[in-house]
């Protein structure tokens, strides 16, 4: 897959304002954008809000979205980060608002992506990326149907805020609970079930996202979400979780600061220049 190489989309950027490439003094920042559910903000099983430098309103300053940030300021010194992620949001809250995890986010009266949208409109010409992680919990709020309608609708919007020149990159999902069914049951096949409907759902968000033009990086692949392989008598997909989450430790599905940093790593390996 081709990569989104960023020092292209902000070199971009600067023409588009007018803006000599060297030399610039007191030049506006750049953006990095991020769009998602709990873990756009980095959720982890701590009080809201416990860490310091809070960059979205029910996470921490921990998640992929800090680490991916971090590491694209050693390509853009002058990179700041806005992220809108809202923990519990769907693909319909995205749009609409008014659910009650979206009035800690800020969104009681208007929604994550028209926020966004304003945002990135207001912000022309300076957004370096975007991305995106949606549609875990209009699954399990028994709502995947929803997916369909609005996947497609939010990232028309985005596209049409930031222009045809401006990367925005999705992901799809891991799988935590292929776990606890392990050490429940020990039994492969249910494992495999499990895993089976993470690659279909994932498979499903992927086909949104193409008919969009939007990539998306393969964290299913990064957890080894379908791999059955036996490590000391686990399967390492069972391993991974463990490694990268919290299921194993306190039942939490958030990943935890080493599985943000993979996911992070995930998304440089097609956002930033090797």
């Amino acid at each position: 897959m081709k990569r989104f190489l960023i020092a292209t989309a902000a070199l971009v950027a600067a023409l588009a304002l007018g803006i000599p490439t060297a030399g610039a003094v007191d030049t506006p920042p750049r953006y990095y954008v991020a769009l998602g559910d709990s873990l756009a903000t980095g959720a982890q099983p701590a009080p809201s809000g416990q860490l310091a430098h809070l960059r979205a309103a029910n996470g921490t300053n921990r998640g992929y979205v800090d680490v991916l940030y971090s590491l694209a300021r050693e390509q853009i010194p002058d990179l700041q980060v806005r992220n809108f992620g809202c923990g519990g949001e769907s693909t319909t809250s995205m749009i609409v608002g008014g659910f009650g995890f979206d009035y800690p986010c800020g969104y009681g009266n208007t929604s994550q992506l028209s926020e966004a949208v304003a945002f990135l409109e207001a912000h022309a010409g300076r957004i370096a990326f975007v991305t995106i992680d949606i549609g875990a919990n209009d699954v399990f709020t028994g709502n995947a149907g929803a997916i369909a309608v609005n996947l497609p609708v939010i990232l028309e919007q985005v596209r049409a805020a930031v222009g045809p020149g401006v990367p925005i990159v999705a992901m799809n999902y891991y799988d935590p609970f292929v776990a606890p069914i392990w050490f429940a049951t020990h039994d492969l096949a249910a494992v495999a079930a499990q895993a089976a409907a993470t690659a279909a759902l994932n498979d499903f968000l992927e086909s949104i996202y193409a008919s969009a033009g939007v990539p998306v990086v393969d964290v299913e692949a990064t957890f080894g979400v379908s791999d059955l392989t036996l490590v000391d008598g686990v399967p390492l997909n069972v391993v991974r979780a463990c490694q990268w989450t919290w299921i194993c430790t306190n039942g939490d599905i958030h990943a935890n600061d080493a599985g943000y940093a993979v996911i992070a790593d995930t998304f440089a390996d097609l956002l930033l220049a090797p």
